[in-house]
């Protein structure tokens, strides 16, 4: 079938292991009404109405991941058309940050066993996604420059600082990955299961996501710079990093002071 040399196609190009499931999750959907290889136009907005009570977080992830086969197919001239061509993709609710307070950041780091303070410190001290921590080799860090050179999504590859700070909640040096499971590497999927479960048992209300939004929020309040935050973190576009000028508004304290006299 065609939606499974696309998966083959996804696992040759090292495409990282979510993007590989939550694509392969929106072609099996649409496999119970029709196959993705064939499937035409009628069939897909078919198969979109079914969804309609889902989130639109799912629906928006399920579509994009639709378009992203058919245009490989048609760049591999396995498809002329495009079935999803007339679906708009639902409006998803940009919520605000929820970053870590500095009190349960510090507990954290302070009773989690190695492996996952190295993680929580990667996702708080340098804005690392799960996936990245758990890709991370120590090949990649240089500790005399104080950069790892991390794989983000799409393949892209940044340079990320790294302070003082968090090189010592890395060290020592042990080879293979930064963050490892008894000396195996971590699933991004096993690691944010493990991690998020051991934040809970620790007494923390947050789960690993609330670090990278930490760093966001106190990178941006220190540089006031959209662009320099959003390559350290990965980010394609500003208007992604923009929610954490949303939530570091400085205007908006003088405006409360102001209004308070």
């Amino acid at each position: 079938m065609l939606a499974d040399d696309y998966l083959a196609h996804l696992a040759a190009e090292r495409t990282p292991p979510n993007t590989v499931t939550a694509r392969a999750r929106a072609l099996r959907s649409l496999a119970t009404v029709a196959d993705p290889g064939t499937a035409t136009r009628e069939e897909v907005e078919g198969w979109w109405s079914l969804r309609r009570d889902l989130s639109p977080a799912t629906r928006a992830n399920d579509l994009a991941g639709l378009r992203a086969f058919y245009r490989w197919a048609q760049r591999w001239d396995h498809r002329a058309d495009d079935p999803t061509r007339r679906l708009d993709p639902p409006k998803t609710p940009k919520g605000m940050p929820r970053p870590l307070g500095r009190a349960d950041l510090h507990r954290l780091l302070a009773t989690l066993p190695d492996e996952l303070r190295r993680a929580v410190a990667l996702g708080a001290y340098a804005g690392l996604r799960v996936s990245e921590v758990a890709a991370l080799d120590w090949a990649d860090v240089d500790i005399e420059a104080r950069r790892a050179r991390v794989l983000g999504k799409g393949q892209k590859e940044r340079l990320v600082a790294l302070s003082a700070l968090l090189i010592d909640q890395l060290l020592p040096d042990t080879g293979g990955n930064v963050v490892q499971a008894g000396g195996a590497p971590y699933t991004p999927a096993s690691l944010q299961r493990r991690v998020n479960r051991a934040i809970q048992s620790a007494g923390v209300e947050a789960t690993f996501h609330q670090l990278r939004h930490r760093y966001g929020t106190l990178a941006y309040q220190a540089t006031g710079d959209l662009i320099a935050v959003g390559r350290q973190m990965g980010h394609s576009s500003p208007v992604t990093t923009a929610i954490y000028a949303a939530a570091s508004d400085e205007m908006a304290d003088v405006i409360a002071d102001a209004v308070a006299r």
